[in-house]
């Protein structure tokens, strides 16, 4: 849930001042495994696509999530991250949501993600799609990725007509 008033936890756009953390953040899981590393340069280039979790007020963020629009009618939640001590709060849900609710609002009726945590996903409605039905992802982003074309990242759909 968006939540721009000053309680807390709260999820907001993140901001530039935001981008040194985030880094941080999506980095820390990228050695694990769990997400693709993300460059400085990238979340700069792609600020306004994130939102970011504060926990306490004045407190440095805590968790991002992204929604990247890649065509017409399809948008892709990316980059969920919520740091190890406040993980299993329901974070992580409430930044997937601002992203759904911010697609609804922009129109997009498809989202996606590709994910090594299907059942979080799983858990909000997504179902399991092969990645060939997301060709404007593989031709924009995937030819880039290092794993390319051995992803090992589980596809997930959710259809927020169906989903209201």
């Amino acid at each position: 849930m968006i939540n721009d008033s000053d309680k807390y936890p709260r999820i907001r756009k993140a901001v530039a001042a935001d981008v040194e953390l985030a880094h941080k953040i999506l980095n820390f899981f990228a050695e694990k495994g769990l997400l693709l590393p993300r460059s400085l340069s990238e979340l700069y280039d792609h600020l306004r696509d994130y939102f970011v979790l504060e926990v306490d007020q004045g407190e440095i963020i805590q968790g991002i999530c992204g929604l990247g629009i890649c065509w017409k009618d399809l948008a892709e939640i990316e980059s969920l991250a919520v740091s190890d001590e406040h993980q299993g709060k329901g974070f992580g849900l409430k930044l997937v949501d601002a992203c759904l609710k911010e697609a609804r609002l922009l129109g997009i009726n498809k989202v996606f993600t590709l994910t090594y945590v299907p059942d979080f996903f799983l858990k909000l409605g997504f179902r399991e799609v092969d990645k060939a039905v997301l060709p404007q992802k593989i031709w924009a982003d995937c030819l880039k990725c290092p794993k390319f074309p051995n992803c090992d990242e589980t596809a997930l759909m959710l259809n927020l007509k169906e989903a209201l």
